[in-house]
């Protein structure tokens, strides 16, 4: 019976989260555009990322060289490692990584920030005066997701390569134009494109499920830590879904 009930209030979330989708697109073509504000947004999602973002890809470049060098030079295939870092990381773990990442920080942020919000009744007061809130406060946040997660991985996927670059310089004494002529002609569009179109999708992902926890907090100041904590576990959930139909759907494209 209680595996029931979780299953269902799942569905019912599900449904509210659609709802809630629904409603932004509705009103971000509506007037007014409030500009200011969704630059505001911008700079509090990508500038103050960018430290993590660097951070995390130039980890990434660094571990997964370390991990697969020993391998490769079993078989004495040192001159693949730039290739098959580039598209390894390009495709898939630079994106899903970093998006991960950002969605720790920003959907906790956005849950945490519109849940005090929303019981210190400031949302209240806001619809009281004639004012939109879900215009200013759930459009800009999202669109500003969903606009600075695709430049946050291309830097991230770009350090991660530098990481990597490093550790081929000190183990095999790859200057820095071989190593990213390498680089550079594995990669194909069809790796660079369909990797960038979907972290758009990431990014509408964790703005849309921070918004909607944190603008739909309730149980008081209580309320505000369960909505950022939940905002983290479904935004990185729904990640994965949306790079398994990604990945899915471009294997059937290019394939055809």
């Amino acid at each position: 019976m209680l595996k029931l009930i979780q299953i269902k209030s799942f569905f019912i979330e599900i449904g509210e989260l659609t709802y809630f989708g629904k409603r932004f697109f509705k009103e971000l073509f509506n007037k007014p555009l409030e500009l200011k504000e969704l630059l505001r947004q911008c700079y509090n999602i990508g500038n103050k990322s960018l430290l993590l973002v660097g951070v995390t890809g130039f980890i990434i470049g660094l571990v997964i060289t370390l991990q697969t060098r020993p391998t490769l030079e079993e078989f004495g295939a040192e001159s693949w490692m730039p290739s098959m870092v580039s598209i390894s990381i390009v495709r898939e773990i630079g994106p899903v990584i970093i998006a991960l990442t950002c969605a720790g920080r920003i959907a906790s942020g956005i849950g945490a920030e519109l849940g005090s919000m929303r019981v210190t009744e400031q949302i209240d007061a806001m619809e009281v005066s004639g004012t939109n809130p879900f215009k200013y406060l759930v459009v800009t946040r999202i669109l500003a997701a969903t606009l600075m997660l695709p430049i946050l991985v291309i830097l991230g996927d770009a350090i991660a390569l530098y990481g990597s670059y490093i550790i081929e310089n000190i183990k095999g004494e790859v200057s820095f134009q071989l190593y990213f002529n390498k680089v550079f002609n594995a990669l194909e569009f069809g790796d660079i494109i369909p990797a960038t179109i979907k972290t758009y999708f990431f990014g509408f992902a964790i703005g849309l499920v921070g918004c909607f926890k944190g603008y739909y907090c309730d149980k008081g100041t209580v309320g505000v830590g369960l909505a950022a904590n939940s905002a983290v576990v479904f935004s990185s959930m729904l990640l994965f879904i949306i790079d398994f139909i990604a990945v899915f759907v471009t294997d059937i494209f290019f394939e055809i």
